[in-house]
């Protein structure tokens, strides 16, 4: 349980982290500051990063608060994402491509040779309309107006 928390508690600090990398500051110094802080001070709750002179502040007596909703919707979402990812059981791994020397892009065509992925849509419609009977004509059907979409 402890190593759970511990690895959460890291993911967190990616945020102040960033905070002083944007603003272009040491972030280990920082962070470090800032765990000491809300360790040892009995309102270091309140305490974040200053982006304006490096260091920490708290971010309570200079009106920078964050809505407690959003942290915690953000919260649950990424928990819930984390537990989405770690739920996933199988692999799905096409036996072919796994074997060495096998790296053709493309789809694969009825004989279980590559197709090449250029002209894909125009294949599909030239299949279609050759199970129908004709080829691509660029006739509209019945009833089907290319401007206005009203019936003919």
């Amino acid at each position: 349980g402890q190593l759970i928390v511990g690895s959460f508690c890291k993911a967190l600090e990616v945020i102040p982290r960033q905070l002083c990398d944007n603003a272009g500051f040491e972030s280990t110094d920082i962070i470090s500051a800032l765990r000491r802080t809300h360790a040892h001070q009995e309102d270091g709750k309140w305490f974040g990063v200053d982006i304006i002179n490096g260091g920490t502040c708290n971010t309570f007596d200079i009106g920078v608060w964050e809505p407690r909703d959003n942290k915690v919707n953000s919260l649950a979402a990424a928990a819930e994402a984390a537990c989405v990812i770690l739920s996933i059981d199988e692999t799905v791994v096409n036996p072919r491509s796994s074997q060495p020397g096998d790296h053709q892009s493309g789809m694969m065509g009825a004989d279980g040779n590559p197709m090449p992925m250029g002209n894909m849509m125009g294949s599909a419609m030239d299949a279609v309309n050759a199970s129908k009977g004709g080829s691509r004509s660029g006739n509209l059907g019945k009833g089907v107006s290319y401007m206005m979409g009203s019936a003919m």
